[in-house]
């Protein structure tokens, strides 16, 4: 009898930890998300008597839609499925039609590594200057279907999400699939709902960095520009688009640019190198991004915001001030991690050899680039003014996610360095805020 380890004992052991409350927790949050998106557009429209309407009778309009068939029947629209169809395959089309770069991924434990085409920026490019020639050719009014199909389109991305979510956990029991290291716990729930399969890919077409960069990303900012439209034909053009709607379409449309124009950074984050591609980023990336994420610009068609100059440039300065906190940290670790130190940061040696740094941005806290994130979040709700805690909602969800993902991140530096992550901490003590947390 061969003493050679099997495959799955040394490459893919079983998942023996929990995230987010293991399958309970799960399941939970598969129904939740979904539902928190939907609850987010009835709670908060032009037709929803308040954002949010009055508390007593959120009971009783609940209670009224979900025991309504017409009403379950309503969240499906035939006409929006096809065009987010549409859409999506555009996605696929550019990416393999436009030239680009094709780069190396970090090395998996196969000792293979991946190779990821970088064209995103480009396919962003030319979907902007498609979608502005579309509404100088045609006027702002054509392109306000997004606002008025808004429930449909959240249902054909949920379905989108589903789908791959399963596709890609029965494609995982294959022969030869390198497995997420937090996804091989056995129970089907909440594999599922974690990803199983590392890096699921259909040839060199990737699964996961695809949906993490293209079609949810750059629908983002697509329905934005459609907010900014509604409003524009709701005010009489767009001479009378306010600066609270110009200032969350800027902020947000440069976040996407600038994340598209950096896609190779990506291969290297949490969601690419450790998570396994299931239905927790699939619903990231198709409906909450898109969706969620544009709560502001949305509310803003419907409820604009006036204010003058004076308060637009503020506003600014706090989304730059996050931008650069957010920025220069990441090139201080990016410029550290390949051997250079042109600012002369100061740094711990742990006994494995391993670098960090303890001045700069990475001196003030573990995590200087997520305070940058959370600095810009506020600034993208400001512009709604503070009528409605509603559209802060961004703000709060992110913070929560910012915060697990402090957590993850140092469990698993606790793990790789030990004792000396500890005199790490002591020596910055504070995780994401300085002098706060």
């Amino acid at each position: 009898m061969s003493s050679k380890p099997r495959k799955d004992d040394t490459l893919d052991p079983r998942t023996m930890t929990y995230e987010f409350l293991g399958p309970p927790g799960a399941f939970l949050i598969i129904l939740g998300v979904p539902a928190t998106a939907y609850a987010l557009y009835f709670g908060c429209s032009a037709t929803s008597g308040g954002c949010p309407p009055s508390l007593d009778i959120i009971p009783a309009r609940i209670q009224a839609a979900v025991t309504d068939i017409a009403w379950w029947v309503s969240l499906w629209d035939t006409q929006a499925f096809l065009m987010y169809f549409a859409w999506y395959m555009y996605c696929v089309v550019a990416w393999a039609v436009l030239p680009g770069d094709w780069i190396e991924g970090v090395q998996l434990r196969t000792g293979e590594k991946k190779q990821y085409k970088i064209n995103a920026f480009s396919t962003f490019l030319l979907t902007l200057g498609i979608t502005t020639g579309y509404i100088m050719r045609f006027g702002p009014e054509s392109f306000t279907f997004i606002y008025h199909k808004w429930v449909g389109f959240m249902t054909a991305a949920l379905m989108m999400s589903v789908v791959q979510a399963l596709a890609v956990y029965a494609a995982s029991f294959r022969k030869g699939a390198l497995l997420a290291l937090g996804g091989n716990s056995g129970n089907p729930i909440y594999d599922f709902y974690i990803g199983r399969e590392l890096n699921p890919s259909i040839g060199l077409f990737d699964i996961k960095s695809f949906n993490e960069l293209r079609p949810g990303l750059m629908l983002w900012v697509l329905v934005n520009i459609g907010m900014l439209c509604e409003q524009a034909v709701r005010r009489g053009g767009l001479q009378n688009v306010t600066y609270s709607m110009w200032l969350v379409l800027a902020f947000q449309s440069f976040y996407v640019a600038d994340g598209l124009y950096n896609e190779p950074a990506v291969f290297t984050t949490m969601d690419i190198t450790t998570d396994g591609f299931g239905f927790m980023l699939a619903v990231g990336d198709l409906l909450w991004v898109p969706f969620v994420y544009s709560l502001q610009a949305r509310y803003l068609a419907f409820n604009p915001v006036e204010f003058g100059p004076l308060v637009a440039l503020s506003i600014f300065a706090v989304n730059a001030l996050g931008y650069y906190i957010f920025r220069d940290a990441n090139g201080e670790k990016n410029d550290f991690r390949n051997g250079r130190n042109p600012k002369n940061l100061q740094y711990f040696t742990t006994e494995s050899g391993s670098k960090l740094l303890t001045s700069g941005w990475w001196g003030r806290s573990r995590h200087p680039n997520y305070f940058g994130d959370l600095v810009m979040a506020v600034a993208w709700s400001l512009p709604t003014g503070f009528e409605t805690p509603i559209t802060y909602f961004y703000v709060i969800y992110f913070a929560v996610l910012l915060i697990h993902r402090q957590r993850r991140d140092d469990e698993m530096c606790e793990k790789k360095y030990g004792k000396d992550w500890e005199k790490y901490k002591k020596l910055v003590p504070y995780r994401i805020i300085p002098y706060v947390y």
